[in-house]
This record gives C-alpha cells, structure tokens and sequence, in this order.
C-alpha cells in the first residue's frame, strides 16, 4: 500500500511539473496506483530469494515494464480505455510501454530495492503495532475504492474512449 500510495504521489508530481497539475485521472478513484505497489512487491520477493545482485538489477527494468504492459493491457481490454499512452514515443509497445519510461521504473525499481526499502522497514517497524490494528480499515477502504471504481468504469462503458497521454 505504502508504495502504491507513493506511486501516485510520483505520478502526480510528474504531472504537476509537465502539465502544471496534480490530479491525473487513474484507474482507481483514490490515491493509490497498484503497480506502482506491485513491481516493488515482486522485486522484493526476489530480493528476499537471495537473488544475486546483477539478476536482481536486470529484474528492476524488466518486472516494472512487464507490470506496466501487462496492466495496460488488461485496462484496455476490461475497460477498453488507455489511461497512457507511448505510441508517440521511440521504442514503445503498442502504446503500454517505451524505452524511456522503462529506464526511469529501473532506476526507480534500484532506488526502492536499495534506498527506499530499507527505510521502510524500519519505519515499519516502528508504527508496527499500530499498523496492526489499522491495516484492516485501510485494507477496507483500498477494496471499497477498488470496487467503486470498477462498477462505475464498467456500467459507464459504451466505446473506446480516447487516449489520454
């Protein structure tokens, strides 16, 4: 939850900086972007393995492409919306994906695994038996926006709409 929170706050900072406004329409009403959580969360995992650290370097650009792909794919397929788009980009893939973007999640994906992760776990650790008691209401309120949000763009479809780059 923590990193998909954090994914939207990246996201909406990007878009401040090249569009000149925070709010950017997500798939979820809230202020999470699942693969932002995602990606870390599989990256983890093969980190925890024991991994060697070259593998785990190459896993940082390829998990969070294929995160990328695969989800908007499966948004365009549910929804049949694109919520991003990179066809005008060099080296994309129908859209879901490009070089560029691809080498940023990398770095990003390094600077997580590396940097970021080490201070969550201790902050963690930290409000862990408060988290303990919370994480169910925000588990609550994540399911609830996830169900909302999936009723709502499914019974408001009627055609593609256009893309939104």
């Amino acid at each position: 939850m923590l990193y998909s929170f954090l994914g939207w706050v990246l996201e909406g900072s990007y878009q401040l900086y090249t569009a000149g406004t925070f709010r950017k329409e997500g798939f979820l009403k809230g202020p999470f972007k699942p693969m932002y959580g995602l990606a870390p969360v599989l990256l983890l995992a093969c980190k925890d393995l024991g991994w060697p650290l070259p593998l785990l370097l190459v896993l940082a650009l390829l998990v969070p492409s294929a995160v990328e792909y695969a989800s908007g794919w499966l948004l365009k397929t549910l929804f049949r919306k694109q919520w991003w788009d990179y066809s005008a980009m060099p080296y994309q893939l129908q859209g879901h994906i490009c070089l560029r973007f691809s080498l940023y999640w990398w770095g990003l994906s390094a600077a997580c695994l590396f940097g970021l992760q080490p201070l969550a776990g201790w902050l963690y650790r930290l409000v862990q038996p408060v988290w303990n008691w919370t994480a169910p209401g925000f588990m609550l309120l994540f399911a609830a926006d996830l169900l909302w949000t999936w009723r709502t763009r499914r019974s408001g479809q009627t055609e593609l709409e256009p893309s939104e780059g």
